[in-house]
């Protein structure tokens, strides 16, 4: 959905400006799939790569809930869940939970990714019931 030539961390942030989606890089060599983005492939080494859209759908692979804040910026938001959830893809995201009481946590657990737009060029990843 856009042509990369800046670089890994701005082609991922154009990426997901251009696009509206989050993307993951696909290897030209292999095929697999990764995140965080790197300039070459973990798996069988290759130096290509391609910027594809995620089908932002996944599992819930592991979680825990924060009960003490850290961040002023997330004050009001008290206790919250932080999820590691592995989408369709293979590849696991970390994400905050929206809309999914903690009790309910489980993993395996199915959720959506949503992003969570808080500037031009800053984005959470949060993850909603599927």
């Amino acid at each position: 959905c856009f042509q990369a030539e800046d670089g890994i961390r701005d082609d991922l942030v154009t990426g997901v400006q251009t696009c509206a989606l989050p993307i993951l890089q696909r290897c030209d060599g292999c095929g697999l799939h990764r995140h965080p983005p790197r300039v070459s492939c973990a798996a069988c080494g290759a130096a290509g790569w391609t910027w594809v859209p995620t089908a932002m759908r996944g599992e819930v692979w592991s979680w825990t809930v924060t009960h003490r804040v850290t961040d002023p910026a997330f004050a009001e938001e008290g206790t919250f869940a932080i999820v590691v959830v592995e989408l369709v893809e293979g590849v696991r995201v970390v994400a905050n939970t929206i809309g999914i009481p903690h009790a309910d946590l489980r993993i395996g657990l199915p959720v959506r990714i949503v992003l969570d737009q808080r500037s031009e060029s800053a984005a959470l990843i949060d993850a909603v019931p599927a």
